[in-house]
């Protein structure tokens, strides 16, 4: 689906639907898929209405930032935003970049429900598994193309958004990383916030107000693995959504997961996967396909 969202090309729709005597308690309000580049793009959190709302953003190309109560943010291919309106934050594009990425706009007291235990759960910004961003773009494809789309059917593609959160961000695989000590918590936000840029042991260290060797023998303790283990897992573990998800092409994809370049990269996906990066694509979408 996400690759038919592609296809289908920029567009942006707002919703126009007729009232019911029913409420629907899950609804979208718009939907897109968008391009910015070297523009003035900001929003800020606290003036956009009363009403409350939220927001789903995927990046699939550049780059976006996100100030999020304090908390700042790289908003990065293969990452998820995920916001409640009203709230003290401002996502914007940086001077000189570009940014492309699908959204929805969607209201209603599930939707806001559901929205809120994501963020007190995971935090704003999430990478979720291949398969939940594709529902994700499903969901907004239906928004968008679907010309003569019914209330009925508009709220069921946000529910269809909403469920596929859900099931990314609340998988038996998150309940280890909500179990950790306050100070291996800070740092691993930070590293899945910070992917794309250095990682020093010196720099988590001085996140968890630990001494560095203390720090190594904790954080090893807490998840199973030496930092420089878990970051590069981290890593792959993006690289191979993004190779499945988009078409990006494997240098675009070091610079998104903080490689030095392609041959790095190449070499750290076959260490840990036992193929080369387009390789990996290539079996993986026969799979898909056959």
């Amino acid at each position: 689906m996400l690759t038919q969202l592609i296809d289908h090309g920029h567009k942006v729709r707002t919703l126009a639907l007729p009232k019911s005597t029913v409420s629907l308690h899950c609804m979208a309000v718009s939907a897109g898929y968008e391009q910015r580049l070297n523009e003035v793009y900001s929003w800020d959190g606290l003036q956009r209405g009363g009403a409350p709302f939220i927001v789903i953003q995927h990046t699939l190309e550049g780059e976006g930032r996100l100030d999020f109560a304090g908390t700042h943010y790289r908003l990065t291919p293969g990452q998820t935003m995920v916001l409640s309106l009203p709230h003290a934050h401002r996502y914007w594009l940086e001077r000189g970049q570009h940014w492309q990425y699908f959204w929805m706009v969607l209201n209603g007291r599930e939707a806001l429900r559901l929205a809120r235990e994501i963020i007190d759960a995971t935090g704003p910004v999430s990478t979720l598994p291949a398969p939940v961003i594709d529902r994700l773009a499903g969901a907004c494809l239906t928004l968008i193309e679907r010309a003569d789309i019914t209330p009925g059917e508009a709220s069921s593609a946000s529910y269809a958004a909403m469920a596929a959160l859900h099931d990314g961000v609340f998988s038996t695989s998150a309940a280890p990383e909500q179990a950790l000590p306050p100070g291996m918590a800070r740092v691993v936000a930070h590293i899945e916030a910070n992917l794309t840029g250095p990682l020093q042991v010196e720099r988590l260290a001085t996140i968890a107000e630990m001494s560095r060797g203390h720090f190594v023998r904790q954080f090893s303790l807490a998840t199973g693995n030496a930092p420089s283990d878990y970051v590069l897992d981290r890593r792959v573990d993006r690289i191979e959504r993004l190779l499945l998800a988009t078409d990006m092409s494997v240098g675009a994809i070091a610079a998104a997961t903080g490689f030095a370049d392609a041959n790095y990269l190449a070499k750290a996906f076959r260490r840990k996967r036992g193929m080369a990066p387009l390789a990996y694509r290539n079996s993986q979408r026969r799979a898909v396909g056959a």
